[in-house]
């Protein structure tokens, strides 16, 4: 049985650079990542690239020696696809498919594939068509010369599978359609939000799959898909909570990632908007990831560009169980190679931020009711602020 799943995987290599901007180290991590987005849309890394350059090749993103390296084990071990961790320009694109003859994909046409499985409702759908369509278009001639050698597949899923959508002048009507959709939907979505009433809104964001839909599920009760894989969740769910005598509205938001392609951060303007009008955030990190504070800051690089960042901030530190020595015993937890504790790394967080912080584990439990307490406090000073007369229906949260 397990074999029969290993061969629907498509068989991959990766290929990175290292440069002055982005150190050796920093490449490894985002090769990391990179596998695991590829894993995620369905593939078997079986070998990764990586060469010290000052800047990319400008036509081949890599020098041709270390193409012709990667072209080598690429034909020996029968590899379907190339996937690249930086975004390629079309040039590249054509002369690397020229060189390999093999299917070239970069970053942000894996993530888009990812969304593209991912996509659930029609909405969804039509944000990532979007985003496809405005990826595909100074791609065009190259992607369908590619796709008469070869259909489907990972990076191939959605628009740009058809011939007459070869036509430069379909694609931009399809993309004005879609804008024009997206415009008319963002308009219903600001009106539903506008409706919700007067109650305080608290919206979960992070990195992806840090376990912000498994803590909506278990703060709601509610039935939120979640996976651990990158992008479990692209639609926006909102859900009521009460939380002792004090009801508000809890949203879940799509995940984060560095190098988020600027297509998707346009297409899922409304997602942001949940974020925008936000009255608390909560930013669930996982604690686990040895790149952790790298997340925090590509968040909160997110939240800066949409004008969230000074919003009010519950800072949720997600998977302590994941930590080493955690179960054995919790007053000898070891976070890391460096050996701190969960109160350790809890004064650390205290004393350089000005937001409140918990360390948690959603998927066990851990701490959960002292996570509601902060959040019935911070909300309860949302509400006082709102509704000044109404200061007497509240009481102290005890679970």
């Amino acid at each position: 049985m397990l074999e029969k799943k290993e061969a629907q995987y498509e068989k991959v290599v990766l290929v990175g650079l290292i440069t002055q901007e982005q150190p050796e180290e920093k490449t490894k991590e985002y090769m990391d990542e990179l596998e695991f987005l590829a894993y995620t849309a369905g593939a078997d890394t079986l070998a990764r690239f990586t060469q010290k350059v000052t800047q990319p090749d400008s036509k081949y993103f890599v020098g041709s020696g270390k193409l012709a390296e990667i072209k080598d084990f690429v034909v020996e071990n029968e590899i379907d696809t190339i996937i690249f961790d930086d975004e390629l320009t079309p040039s590249q694109l054509k002369n690397i498919e020229k060189f390999v003859d093999k299917k070239i994909i970069d970053r942000t046409n894996l993530i888009l594939d990812i969304f593209a499985q991912r996509a659930q409702t029609s909405y969804a759908r039509t944000q990532v068509e979007l985003a496809q369509y405005e990826y595909i278009l100074p791609r065009l001639t190259r992607m369908w010369t590619h796709l008469e050698r070869q259909r489907g597949g990972i990076g191939m899923r959605g628009p740009g599978e058809t011939e007459i959508e070869t036509d430069r002048r379909i694609i931009r009507d399809r993309i004005s359609l879609l804008k024009g959709k997206l415009e008319k939907i963002d308009k219903q979505m600001a009106t539903q939000r506008q409706n919700r009433g007067q109650l305080v809104r608290v919206a979960l964001v992070g990195y992806t799959n840090v376990g912000k839909s498994t803590l909506m599920n278990i703060l709601s009760k509610s039935d939120v898909f979640a996976e651990d894989k990158l992008f479990a969740t692209l639609d926006t769910t909102v859900r009521k909570v009460v939380i002792g005598n004090l009801p508000f509205l809890l949203t879940d938001t799509v995940g984060f990632i560095r190098k988020l392609p600027t297509q998707l951060v346009e297409s899922f303007k409304s997602t942001l908007d949940e974020v925008r009008e936000a009255d608390l955030i909560l930013h669930v990190v996982d604690i686990s990831h040895p790149a952790y504070e790298d997340h925090i800051r590509s968040v909160n690089e997110t939240l800066k560009e949409i004008n969230s960042l000074d919003k009010p901030t519950v800072m949720v530190f997600n998977k302590i169980d994941n930590l080493r020595h955690y179960a054995e015993e919790e007053s000898a937890t070891e976070l890391d190679s460096a050996g701190f504790t969960v109160d350790e790394m809890h004064k650390m967080w205290v004393a350089k931020s000005a937001n409140p912080g918990i360390f948690i584990s959603a998927e066990k439990k851990i701490h959960l009711n002292e996570l509601r307490k902060i959040m019935y406090e911070e909300v309860k000073k949302i509400h006082e602020t709102r509704f000044p007369y109404n200061n007497y229906l509240f009481q102290y949260y005890e679970e």
